[in-house]
């Protein structure tokens, strides 16, 4: 009998990567579906790459027939660089039509995948100051917020095709191989790090490997459909972040980056930073799922120390 098959849009990314190395090692057939699968470079066994335009399903619709499910995790990095007008449209643009590629290939299929993970994020709230978000509250207002809310509703054509989906609203993910915290690490390393503006937003994070284990979850588990929240379940302010980081490798955190410098020098993409929000996984934690690396100093410790 051969291994169920999973299909990962996005999968040369950091959590791409990740996650299929991890349904590798649990006996899937993992396909990585990108642009350049030439450049994917060396794979764990099991995992292979095909190609794909990210906006069709011409070229992989047969590998989405009879598939154990596929993830959807496409778009490009809202954090590539300041948002003018054509960089929005890119980023909304590369999940829309990624979205709809997918639910284009599941409405082809035959056999239709078992289910479906959307990738989506916090921004989804956009910025609701101390109000606790469980996955019940709505969208909130912003570019993020929209951009989330148009993301996830690139696949809902595949629920009425009797396809079970889950959406993962990934908080912030902590990995020493990329993403957010080399960026957050780098001003401390150097003797200059702080909070970022007030540093009283909230910071919605999870550790790589709790990330990892939690889109699996969502996979395996018949239960799970609609939306989660992927956070710890005690998110921190970001000047509880800062200090917990100067903590672990020994190094000050009293210099801010004040509000005016970073929307300065980042325009509008600042309200990465200086927005957040106080995200819950309520419904996660209702399904029995448990976190690994729920505090923060300790994952950081973890994610920090020397290879």
């Amino acid at each position: 009998m051969e291994p169920p098959r999973i299909l990962i849009t996005g999968g040369t990314g950091l959590i791409g990567r990740a996650l299929a190395a991890d349904l590798a090692a649990g006996g899937y057939d993992v396909v990585l579906l990108s642009r350049s699968p030439e450049r994917a470079g060396t794979l764990p066994a099991h995992v292979r790459a095909a190609r794909w335009d990210g906006a069709t399903a011409a070229g992989w619709q047969d590998l989405a027939d009879g598939a154990y499910a596929i993830v959807n995790l496409a778009g490009e990095n809202i954090g590539g660089g300041r948002w003018s007008a054509a960089a929005k449209r890119r980023i909304v643009e590369s999940r829309t039509r990624a979205g709809a590629a997918v639910a284009a290939a599941v409405a082809g299929a035959l056999r239709k995948p078992r289910m479906l993970l959307q990738a989506s994020a916090v921004g989804y709230y956009g910025n609701c100051g101390d109000r606790l978000l469980p996955e019940s509250v709505g969208p909130g207002t912003g570019f993020l917020a929209a951009t989330c809310v148009a993301w996830e509703a690139s696949t809902f054509a595949v629920e009425a095709a009797g396809v079970r989906r889950a959406i993962a609203r990934s908080g912030v993910v902590l990995s020493q191989a990329g993403g957010a915290l080399p960026k957050l690490v780098l001003p401390f390393r150097l003797f200059a790090g702080g909070p970022m503006g007030d540093g009283r937003q909230w910071m919605p994070w999870i550790h790589l490997a709790d990330e990892v284990r939690a889109l699996r979850f969502l996979i395996e588990d018949e239960r799970a459909a609609g939306a989660f929240n992927l956070c710890v379940p005690t998110p921190e302010r970001n000047a509880d972040l800062g200090r917990a980081i100067g903590d672990v490798l020994h190094r000050p955190s009293f210099l801010p980056a004040p509000a005016f410098a970073l929307k300065l020098a980042l325009g509008e993409m600042a309200s990465i930073v200086l927005e957040g929000q106080r995200c819950v996984p309520e419904r996660l934690l209702a399904l029995g799922f448990r976190f690994e690396s729920a505090d923060l100093r300790p994952a950081l410790a973890d994610l920090l120390r020397p290879a």
